[in-house]
């Protein structure tokens, strides 16, 4: 089941560059992860600085 980032996100963007599989992006002042695209790595997770990712 694919990670999703939830509200509390502050676009920091500190997710995206982790993301091995290119899977993070930016929309309406919020990161956002494709589902069909996450592999469930986690790493997003790791470096989150307000926990802002979960898994979906």
């Amino acid at each position: 089941m694919a990670y999703k980032i939830t509200s509390e996100c502050i676009n920091c963007g500190a997710c995206e560059p982790e993301c091995p599989v290119e899977a993070i992006s930016e929309k309406d002042d919020i990161r956002v992860i494709d589902p069909e695209l996450c592999t469930d790595c986690g790493a997003c997770v790791e470096v989150c600085p307000v926990e802002a990712i979960i898994a979906g």
